[in-house]
């Protein structure tokens, strides 16, 4: 009985955030079968450590902390080149119609500069990217705040400098 209720929990947990999943894979998956096999890790991960949440954080920032971990290990430990696709870049190229070429062609390329972002930092502009503050992205990644904030300076600075040279 237990057991039921236990699953009824971690399946409506997965069920109202099942967007920070969605966007992890998207952020460090191209193709639709890996970002289905990472979902499918992600799950399996989530669902290990579901018997020890604590609520001693939110449920986004737990469940966002083992999405990227998941993701990191993942293709660490198959030595793959991290091929990405910033979820929230992609949506935004279909905000443009066709008579905006020039701001699709930019899209592109803060796209690719986007890609060639370590794992870390690709993790730290999602989170920003998704409006979290320091403190959440604090817990999520393990790095102190001050670090953050010099991590994201030095990522926007990278990110203008590869876009300004279009």
């Amino acid at each position: 009985m237990a057991t039921n209720h236990i699953q009824e929990q971690f399946l409506e947990l997965v069920k109202e955030n099942n967007g920070i999943i969605h966007k992890v894979c998207h952020l460090y998956c191209h193709s639709a079968q890996d970002r289905q096999d990472l979902f499918q890790e992600i799950l399996m991960q989530l669902w290990k450590a579901f018997p020890k949440f604590r609520n001693e954080s939110k449920i986004s920032t737990w469940m966002y902390r083992i999405a990227l971990n998941t993701a990191i290990s993942d293709f660490r430990k198959q030595q793959r080149r991290i091929s990405t696709v910033n979820n929230a870049l992609h949506e935004s190229a279909g905000l443009y119609d066709h008579n905006h070429i020039e701001q699709k062609e930019r899209l592109v390329v803060l796209q690719q500069a986007v890609n060639r972002l370590s794992d870390i930092e690709k993790a730290l502009m999602m989170l920003y990217l998704e409006e979290k503050n320091y403190q959440e992205m604090e817990e999520v990644l393990g790095i102190n705040q001050a670090n953050l904030r010099v991590k994201m300076n030095r990522i926007k600075e990278k990110l203008r400098r590869q876009v300004g040279q279009v």
